[in-house]
């Protein structure tokens, strides 16, 4: 029997990025992600197909990457994208060889054979990514909110529902079906209570917690960071009967466990919503800086590439090496790395779960990460996973489990009042509030009063001229709440692109609900106004089903 499971969790996000730019920041950013992160996971989960292995993934993608995904723009884009990917490897490996330079003429030919084979298999899955993706036994899926609209710090609880509400809705349509788990943009938690908002109104307001807007839209688990479990407040054992919490007295139901689930208790009430927690001392191995497996000085080097928009073909070499001083990557050298790292993955996974196993319990190693760490950030991460699967399928002390499989084999029998915060830079909000970021909440906060206060006064329901322009403005209002715009702010990656993006969804907002009170007010539409909806429609052509009621 084994000491317990390993739910590996993949969250797949990106913003809308489709018409707005293409290089450094725009429509590259996608057909990036799609290049190096997931057909390479298509082509892992093949090859575990092939050899009769079950990945037990669970694996999130985002309503606004979906929509991306099956764009015909990005299915256009994507094969030129890798078609003059070809093209540049080619280009290279004449150039290499003309400069007697062998073996990076070698890694050339290897980069174009590797874009040949997406291409092929483009064609296999006949373009579909969400699909194929889908189609996989042992690949569980996610959703989350529409355009990754970061609870903690929403306004009104109106528009939280509605992130959500849109958000499954969409997951519904492009998987089929309507996924039981959720990924918390920024794996951040808002418990339900008093809350004053930190720009523009200094009125405090209750508002409800997450776990309970999840329940409503029928989410029955979620992710947050090792620190919310951590100090998490126990309140209730749960079995045949619920009961007050008396941890002390009850070691064995090993409270505040990271290796445990825990129902979500809000309002003093236990929700019907389970959440698992991040397991730090496994997922540091790919996150820590110091000890992370993508560091390994014989993998290939992400920052340094051959001429713009270029290809790598050099090496970490090591911490601290400059650029100029890269070596020459060996695929060779990085595949032995990758074989020991994830020999030693899988047996740190399974000695912790002995350690938790010694008290009589099957607990779960929850390793939640960013998607595009694995092929994008870290050029072996596929690799890696699949040697991860390789290894897990033939250690008897692990299971391999997607969370609902987890859940089913060892439900939550303790419930517990988690603490706010997210899994950004101090376990809090500062990468998306603070001076710097004032205006953005500005902004965005007076986007939802004005949304909501016209939602309430406009008579929608009966009159056919206002909803098109009030749906549209709900849907610039999704846009603007993407926790992207002050995330590539915050960390510097970006910030041209996300003061472009606030600001433009900002001005096509304001010029709809403008549109609103001149029909209103019975006056002409402002051509400016008509303008906006005729660009929002070219450029946005998201959430198609998009309803009025989501902000009820």
């Amino acid at each position: 029997m084994s000491a317990g499971g390993f739910s590996l969790v993949l969250h797949g996000h990106l913003p809308w990025v489709l018409h707005h730019g293409r290089w450094p920041h725009g429509e590259d950013w996608l057909y990036e992600a799609a290049s190096e992160t997931w057909m390479p996971l298509i082509r892992v989960l093949r090859t575990l197909r092939d050899e009769g292995i079950r990945p037990c993934w669970t694996l999130g993608l985002t309503p606004i990457l979906l929509e991306q995904l099956a764009h015909p723009r990005f299915r256009f884009g994507f094969v030129a994208y890798l078609e003059e990917r070809i093209a540049r490897a080619q280009s290279d490996e004449g150039e290499f060889n003309a400069r007697g330079e062998g073996h990076l003429a070698w890694l050339a030919t290897r980069h174009r054979e590797r874009f040949e084979a997406q291409r092929a298999l483009w064609d296999a899955i006949d373009g579909n990514i969400a699909g194929a993706l889908a189609s996989f036994d042992g690949v569980e899926l996610l959703t989350s909110n529409a355009t990754h609209g970061f609870h903690p710090l929403i306004l009104h609880d109106a528009s939280a529902r509605a992130q959500l509400r849109a958000g499954i809705t969409t997951s519904e349509r492009h998987f089929g079906h309507r996924p039981a788990g959720m990924w918390l943009p920024e794996c951040a938690y808002r418990p339900a209570g008093w809350w004053v908002p930190p720009a523009v109104h200094g009125d405090p307001r209750d508002r409800e917690g997450v776990a309970s807007l999840a329940a409503e839209a029928d989410v029955r688990f979620f992710f947050v960071d090792t620190h919310l479990i951590t100090h998490a407040e126990p309140v209730a054992a749960l079995g045949a009967t619920v009961t007050p919490a008396a941890p002390a007295q009850d070691a064995l139901r090993c409270w505040n466990s990271i290796l445990e689930p825990h129902r979500v208790v809000e309002r003093g009430a236990v929700t019907p919503v389970t959440v698992m927690g991040r397991c730090p001392e496994v997922s540091e191995q790919v996150w820590s800086g110091e000890v992370g497996y993508p560091g390994d000085p014989h993998f290939l080097e992400f920052h340094k590439i051959h001429g713009m928009r270029g290809l790598r073909y050099w090496r970490v070499t090591g911490n601290g090496v400059d650029l100029a001083e890269k070596e020459a990557y060996h695929p060779e050298a990085a595949q032995q790395a990758i074989e020991a790292q994830a020999e030693h993955f899988v047996k740190l996974i399974a000695a912790r779960l002995e350690g938790h196993a010694s008290v009589g319990r099957w607990g779960t190693v929850c390793a939640p990460f960013d998607a595009e760490l694995f092929g994008h950030w870290w050029h072996e991460g596929p690799a890696f996973l699949l040697a991860v699967a390789r290894k897990m399928a033939a250690e008897p002390r692990v299971d391999a489990v997607t969370v609902s499989e987890s859940l089913a084999r060892a439900p939550a029998d303790k419930a517990a009042a988690l603490p706010r915060g997210t899994w950004g830079e101090g376990g809090d909000e500062r990468v998306w509030f603070n001076e710097d970021l004032r205006f953005y909440w500005e902004l965005a906060y007076h986007a939802e009063d004005r949304f909501l206060d016209l939602w309430h006064r406009a008579p929608w329901r009966t009159r056919d001229d206002l909803r098109p322009w009030l749906e549209e403005a709900g849907r610039q209002l999704l846009m603007l709440q993407a926790s992207d715009w002050p995330f590539v702010i915050y960390t510097e990656g970006a910030v041209d692109y996300g003061m472009r993006r606030i600001l433009d969804h900002s001005a096509r907002f304001s010029d709809l609900c403008d549109a609103v009170e001149d029909l209103l007010a019975g006056r002409p539409i402002d051509p400016v106004s008509t303008s906006s909806l005729e660009r929002c429609r070219l450029v946005d052509p998201v959430f198609p089903q998009l309803q009025l009621q989501w902000w009820g």
